[in-house]
């Protein structure tokens, strides 16, 4: 865990989360599994790259994952995120759909979402590593603790945010946030094994209205270059 970067304003807001006993058995367990020559997914530099990409006070809307993703190249600490280059995952797909379909803006050739993540969009995965080619295999260690505290966290000290819980997994998180302070989207998960059924929720858009309510700009979804 020696090469994390995480920025510093999180480093404040989340001092006492990172000092509990559970978190230092977390960063224990994952010097022990790279010492075996497991490899973890993202690489270190890049396990608290959306803490490190959109500082908390910068925070406008939360889109919350779940594992990263567990093949070689693809996971970059962003949930939903892959590199440039890299062929973008289905779910992704989707969500450039229903982008598409709602604010009208060109279907992205890449996935990486950095430029949201520069806007505000905090691009959460609920675990934030993974073992090679092991999907959930870091589902129990201890980062649902750490990350059920950021959400918390947000809720707590910040308002007008938007949270956007995609999925019965992302779902289970409503009850971390206060919706008298926060606007809380739900939908199906974009995944094609939902059917289909993220389509129309109009998120994006819904996120936009939001924000401008609440004096804050809107985010640019647009990833074309």
């Amino acid at each position: 865990m020696s090469e994390i970067k995480i920025e510093a304003s999180w480093k404040i807001a989340l001092q006492d989360t990172f000092e509990q006993d559970w978190f230092q058995n977390l960063a224990q367990f994952l010097r022990q599994e790279k010492s075996q020559g497991k490899t973890i997914y993202p690489p270190g530099s890049l396990i608290f790259n959306a803490f490190h990409a959109t500082p908390f006070q910068e925070v406008k809307i939360v889109i919350l994952g779940q594992d990263p993703y567990h093949n070689p190249g693809e996971a970059m600490g962003l949930s939903f995120s892959v590199p440039k280059g890299v062929r973008i995952p289905p779910s992704l797909q989707n969500v450039y759909q229903e982008l598409h379909t709602d604010v009208g803006i060109p279907i992205p050739k890449h996935g990486d979402l950095s430029a949201w993540a520069k806007q505000g969009v905090f691009l959460l995965n609920a675990m934030l590593t993974v073992e090679k080619n092991k999907p959930g295999s870091h589902q129990k260690i201890g980062w649902q603790l750490f990350t059920d505290a950021v959400i918390r966290k947000l809720s707590e000290e910040r308002s007008g945010l938007v949270f956007m819980l995609w999925g019965n997994f992302a779902r289970k998180k409503r009850d971390l946030i206060q919706p008298d302070k926060h606007l809380i989207l739900e939908a199906a998960h974009p995944s094609p094994l939902a059917g289909g059924a993220f389509k129309g929720c109009r998120h994006f858009s819904k996120a936009n209205a939001y924000l401008t309510q609440q004096g804050k700009s809107p985010v640019d979804w647009n990833l074309s270059e």
